[in-house]
């Protein structure tokens, strides 16, 4: 069982907040999303992935008796962008809802002027059967503290990531300083299909996720993060002492961090 809470702060800067997050304990869902696109368009897309994430869950067949049975890759209704048969069905499932989200956002772009060229990040986590299931695209994070480490689960659809994976030896401090470091390869809502990525694990008694956009990452490094992951706190003050943190460090963006703790048992402690 998830318990979570989120935290979110337009920041210092920004006029606006184009971050925006939802928790579904009910569902054991977790979503946050980071928008862009002028006349506050980056809000509103960033609302509707979240929507359109936590609607899918909610009308899901709590079973596995629509599951394909012939060509898993064609399409049907209920795998309209097909069924890959190298995740498992709760893999196929948040990878479902996230394109549903991105063909709204692309739907609302093109037929209304103000919405275009908008889009949002993605990154939504569920606890299914004592394991974690997690679907992203863009630059939002999430990471996983187990054994009293932290982990970062997902990887950046970003320029800056690109680069340092074609080139391992790419110096992260210079490439901090380039115009391009915050350009995004990879969005919601700026195709059909969006690459979306999707990683599941085991779950294991304690664990600790943390999704936060780059107006937190992008001031909080590994360390940092840890040591209040660290702090024997609940949820609330964990993702309120997250953001503060990130405040005072002077982050340009909006900020929000979302702090879900898993226990296996379903009976969840109370700091």
């Amino acid at each position: 069982m998830l318990r979570a809470f989120g935290v979110t702060d337009k920041g210092r800067i920004r006029p606006a907040n184009e971050d925006c997050f939802a928790i579904h304990e009910d569902l054991q869902l977790a979503v946050v999303a980071d928008g862009m696109g002028g006349h506050n368009a980056g809000e509103v897309a960033a609302r509707m992935a979240v929507d359109a994430v936590a609607d899918y869950f909610t009308r899901l067949p709590t079973d596995d008796s629509r599951l394909p049975t012939a060509d898993c890759r064609l399409t049907t209704p209920d795998w309209p962008f097909g069924f890959d048969p190298d995740l498992t069905s709760d893999g196929n499932r948040m990878r479902t809802a996230i394109l549903l989200a991105s063909v709204q956002i692309l739907e609302s772009a093109m037929t209304t002027d103000h919405h275009a060229g908008m889009g949002t990040t993605v990154v939504a986590v569920r606890a299914v059967g004592g394991r974690l299931v997690c679907g992203h695209v863009g630059d939002s994070r999430l990471y996983r503290m187990s054994g009293g480490r932290l982990r970062q689960i997902t990887s950046d659809d970003s320029w800056m990531a690109t680069i340092l994976a074609r080139d391992p030896s790419a110096d992260p401090v210079l490439l901090q300083q380039h115009p391009m470091r915050h350009a995004l390869t990879n969005v919601v809502g700026a195709r059909t299909r969006a690459d979306v990525h999707i990683v599941e694990s085991a779950l294991a008694d304690g664990d600790t996720l943390l999704l936060t956009t780059d107006g937190v990452h992008d001031v909080l490094d590994d360390r940092r993060l840890e040591q209040l992951l660290r702090r024997e706190a609940d949820e609330r003050t964990t993702a309120q002492h997250i953001v503060s943190t990130a405040l005072a460090r002077g982050t340009r963006d909006n900020c929000t961090a979302v702090v879900c703790r898993y226990q296996a048992s379903g009976i969840l402690r109370t700091s």
